[in-house]
């Protein structure tokens, strides 16, 4: 079966973490960045036609990815392409995915072998077997397969594409942007369809004024008995990094190895970019606790509960707990850090004290020196 891919590398917001760069280049994990979960899933499913819509900061994210060859990926005309920018020339602002994939139509409309789309958001992250989601589309004969969760949505929590099925297993209720009871499934934001039946719709809602995904093709059509949807419940571990406390929340997530496993290993590997460094350095009067440690690190200090990215400083008599040490970061002597985010590069003098909340951590943004 031929399928092509598209990503969307989402316009979130994370506050500093998404000053430079799209949620998609995100580090996350230690050593990985949030597309990688997006591009191993569909590229183990043998999806080699992919598409990255990004619409600005999207320079970190091609750094990370470059030709694709980590994930067995070439760029190029059937292969992977960088869609960039996706805001059309007559619109002054983003107004939804519809659009998006408007711009991107001969991306879309290259070649005649590819019957499928599989469309990801890169702010979800799990290690998912596409090939079972396909297969749940093909079986279905609607016209939209949603992944969906449960568990996620507690009546708080604004859910974008919230999920109620009957006893049959049928959708029974749509709502978006909606602090969904437990009752709901969350969409992962992960869809399939077929490809003609994509460029159709697109351009028919397009022509419309009608932009948006979620709300207009899925609920609206389902709503209007125009469009049939499929749902596959996913039942693995499913993170939604949609905010800078989630992102805190799922990143301290990783100490436990359960978790770990089912997202990097129990499916298939996540792949990354390659870069070779030496092991981390462990001194004789450091205290290391159930850390997530890259390589290249030099810990002379100590740190707790925390995820240290590649080449972190931690110098003698710093104490690190309960934070996300981006890569090149220094923590100097006698420094104390909790419940931080230090972005790639920055500098902790001696002796500093850093301190924030879990539902509210500090972030240092990259470069800066504190």
């Amino acid at each position: 079966m031929n399928v092509m891919g598209i990503i969307f590398t989402n316009d979130a917001t994370l506050g500093e973490l998404t000053n430079k760069r799209t949620m998609a280049s995100i580090p996350f994990g230690g050593r990985y960045r949030q597309v990688d979960f997006a591009l191993s899933n569909l590229t183990i499913a043998g999806i080699k036609h992919i598409g990255i819509i990004s619409r600005h900061n999207y320079q970190s994210l091609m750094n990370h990815i470059g030709d694709g060859e980590e994930w067995g990926l070439e760029l190029g005309e059937g292969g992977l392409e960088y869609l960039t920018p996706y805001s059309m020339s007559t619109s002054a602002t983003y107004r939804g995915k519809l659009e998006s994939l408007y711009s991107a139509m001969d991306f879309l409309s290259y070649g005649d072998k590819d019957e499928y789309v599989i469309m990801i958001d890169s702010s979800v992250s799990c290690n998912i077997d596409l090939n079972e989601v396909l297969s749940s589309h093909i079986a279905s004969g609607k016209d939209v397969t949603v992944v969906a969760k449960a568990g996620i949505a507690n009546g708080v929590k604004p859910i974008d594409l919230a999920v109620k099925l009957n006893k049959n297993g049928e959708v029974a209720d749509l709502a978006v942007d909606y602090a969904a009871s437990e009752e709901y499934l969350a969409s992962m934001d992960t869809y399939v369809v077929s490809k003609k039946w994509l460029i159709k719709r697109v351009n028919e809602y397009i022509a419309h004024n009608l932009y948006h995904m979620d709300r207009d093709l899925i609920l609206g059509g389902w709503q209007r008995g125009d469009v049939s949807v499929n749902v596959f419940q996913f039942g693995g571990v499913a993170l939604y990094n949609e905010s800078v406390a989630e992102y805190f929340a799922n990143s301290m997530s990783l100490l436990d190895k359960d978790i770990r496993m089912d997202l990097f290993v129990n499916n298939h590997p996540i792949y990354t970019k390659v870069r070779d460094r030496v092991p981390s350095y462990y001194g004789e009067s450091c205290r290391i606790e159930n850390c997530v440690v890259a390589d290249g690190c030099i810990l002379n200090g100590n740190a707790k509960h925390s995820i240290l990215f590649r080449q972190v400083t931690i110098a003698e008599g710093a104490h690190v707990e309960d934070c996300v040490i981006m890569n090149e970061a220094v923590i100097g002597e006698g420094a104390e850090l909790k419940n931080v985010i230090l972005d790639k590069n920055v500098t902790i003098r001696p002796g500093s004290r850093v301190i924030g909340t879990k539902e509210s951590p500090v972030i240092i943004k990259r470069g800066e020196i504190v």
